[in-house]
């Protein structure tokens, strides 16, 4: 059996539910499980957060369909005690991750990062875990600009300011910008080492980078930070 999370999961017919996973080693996997008989049960675990452990039917890669079908799945240790932000920002990875991931993508790292995510968020509440998560999905997906290295391929300078440009990287400017970028926040980031002064810039940096990858269509999730 391979350890899983649940991202999303909507009611499919009248006996059956189609749930979207993150699964180790695999990356996201759209699949198939009947409710039948054992609905509370199932439908117990099959919540987000909650640490899960599966079984599929093995899918002929002749086959047309990309969903898979669930054949065995229990609850690997208790659910994730999150609340408040730390339930958000969970929400929040969750969307990131069905709007991004294609089925099958092979993801092999994202899912030890989710999961050590996760198990931060509930010990302690730290919004800049997710720049590093955002980071690396980035990077899973080729959209991540090198951070340690301007566009002509000098070192990052602490003092020195930058203006993201698309496909070129961090440019050097003269002066600090409405749109400029620290390099002592670049190089945080990059190191996974952010303090609270650098929150803000890091915010805005990654959501930018997001934007193009998510399109028009907002993240519901962040409606929630908003209202709380």
């Amino acid at each position: 059996m391979q350890r899983a999370y649940v991202l999303h999961h909507r009611p499919f017919r009248e006996s059956s539910v189609i749930v979207n996973l993150l699964v180790d080693g695999v990356g996201r996997v759209d699949a198939i499980t009947r409710i039948g008989s054992k609905k509370r049960s199932i439908k117990s675990i099959l919540q987000p957060f909650q640490p899960l452990l599966v079984q599929f039917l093995y899918q002929p890669k002749s086959s047309q369909s990309s969903l898979r079908t669930i054949t065995q799945i229990e609850s690997a240790s208790l659910p994730l005690p999150l609340a408040g932000n730390a339930l958000y920002s969970g929400m929040y990875l969750n969307e990131l991750l069905v709007r991004l991931i294609q089925v099958e993508h092979q993801a092999d790292t994202l899912f030890v990062a989710y999961h050590q995510t996760l198990m931060k968020l509930a010990s302690e509440f730290d919004a800049n875990l997710l720049r590093y998560f955002e980071k690396q999905l980035l990077n899973e997906l080729g959209a991540m600009p090198q951070l340690e290295y301007d566009s002509q391929g000098d070192n990052i300078s602490p003092e020195c300011f930058y203006r993201y440009l698309d496909e070129t990287g961090f440019m050097p400017i003269a002066a600090k910008s409405k749109q400029s970028f620290k390099g002592n926040m670049l190089l945080a980031l990059a190191a996974d080492e952010l303090n609270n002064e650098q929150q803000n810039s890091a915010k805005g940096l990654m959501r930018g980078l997001l934007a193009p990858l998510l399109g028009d269509k907002p993240l519901l999730s962040r409606k929630l930070f908003v209202r709380s």
